[in-house]
């Protein structure tokens, strides 16, 4: 493990890094119906708008995990600095579809970039713990989404407008900005321990990479996409839709900040698998019910999707550590550039849904309210597939990594 004397302070301001990214998440979940409303857009623009994000990301963080190695974790975050504050300034002041479009874009790809150096700027300053720490960074995704929907909920029964939420996140993104201009970075754990340019491109070839980048896909969509249509798709079934993400958000950081014995105790690979069943269940609730239980539904949802994203990627860091910053920026593209085909895919069938559930020749709000209603839960149901499947595959990779486990206990003693 390299020295970094202000590894602590490296690890605050990549979670500040990180809250400026989830409250982008969060607000954007809370105001995107209203901004559908302001400039007069369907639901496939808004599932345009909102896949903009995702799409950036992976680009972001694709071209970012290639780069790091050669520029260093410290001016990615210069960049990433500058298309947060651009983002955020285009977006206070859009005026309709496009704006919304380039301002989205601009704070995608300033979230792909705070991943693509922070991710292996906590591998290298915590090699020695890694998958635990990557949880307790990401605790703040879900704790900056938790906080950006209280934003919403509160500022907006006060009669506070939209472009004053978003000017909100200029506050950490000031703080990230300056202090990590004021410390100094240690190299990446691929280059300080000497392996390859070569090596790292092998390793990115081996099945097990292929198959959790796949996964990767699965675990992706199941939280993001739900996490933020949630809004949107319930808002008809209940009243405070927007409360479901809250609850969910904030289990999330509860789980995370709990990972450490969670993790020693169930492995990452069994972590997963419960994961994958917790949030099947708790997405048949949200998709199945209504009143109180919805919000059941949202606590075991919680519970599902609060490690996947921090521990496949903490997996991929311990099991197949020669794939370097590469290999986990790789996996946070791969989910993030998922998720926007995927939320692309789901406007336009929401709207068809809504669409065909109208009544003939009935345009009243009423009838378009209870379209909606029936609608909604049914993306959700389309969505509830994902998780049981990922349960299937995490049974699998569960005992695949037991029997390699013992193959390599067994060989030892010959050694």
């Amino acid at each position: 493990m390299q020295t970094t004397p202000q590894r602590n302070q490296l690890f605050v301001a990549s979670c500040l890094a990180l809250l400026v990214t989830s409250l982008s998440f969060g607000i954007r979940a809370g105001i995107l119906e209203r901004l559908g409303v302001q400039f007069n857009l369907d639901n496939a623009q808004l599932g345009t708008i909102a896949a903009t994000a995702f799409w950036g990301f992976p680009l972001a963080v694709i071209i970012g995990g290639f780069v790091v190695d050669i520029i260093g974790m410290k001016r990615l975050l210069a960049i990433a600095f500058l298309f947060h504050l651009a983002g955020i300034v285009l977006t206070i002041f859009a005026g309709g579809y496009w704006s919304l479009f380039l301002s989205t874009l601009l704070v995608g790809i300033a979230n792909g970039t705070v991943e693509a150096a922070c991710n292996p700027l906590v591998a290298t300053v915590y090699s020695d713990n890694k998958t635990t720490k990557l949880n307790h960074f990401h605790l703040w995704f879900p704790g900056g989404i938790f906080i950006g929907t209280l934003i919403v909920y509160f500022l907006d029964k006060a009669g506070v407008g939209w472009q004053v939420q978003v000017g909100l996140m200029l506050i950490p993104t000031l703080l990230y900005g300056l202090m990590f201009s004021k410390l100094q970075f240690p190299v990446t754990e691929r280059v300080a321990s000497g392996v390859s340019t070569a090596d790292m491109y092998r390793e990115l070839l081996r099945p097990l990479f292929l198959v959790m980048i796949v996964l990767m896909f699965g675990t992706a969509i199941t939280e993001l996409f739900t996490g933020q249509w949630i809004d949107v798709l319930l808002k008809n079934v209940s009243d405070n839709a927007i409360l479901l993400l809250t609850i969910e958000t904030g289990i999330m950081v509860i789980g995370r900040g709990f990972a450490g014995p969670v993790v020693h105790k169930f492995s990452p690979t069994g972590v997963l698998l419960i994961s994958a069943v917790l949030s099947a269940a708790g997405l048949y609730l949200l998709g199945h019910t209504t009143g109180n239980m919805l919000f059941v539904g949202a606590i075991i949802f919680g519970m599902g999707v609060c490690y996947f994203w921090p521990t496949m990627i903490g997996f991929v860091a311990e099991n197949l550590p020669k794939t370097g910053a590469v290999g986990l920026n790789l996996m946070g593209g791969a989910g993030m550039f998922a998720v926007s085909v995927y939320t692309i895919f789901m406007g336009g069938y929401y709207d068809k849904l809504v669409a065909d559930k109208t009544p003939a020749g009935d345009t009243s709000a009423a009838a378009l309210a209870e379209a909606k209603k029936a609608a909604g839960p049914e993306v959700l149901n389309a969505t509830l597939i994902i998780p049981i499947v990922l349960t299937v595959a995490f049974a699998t990779l569960l005992f695949y990594m037991r029997s390699k486990k013992i193959t390599k206990e067994e060989a030892a003693p010959m050694l």
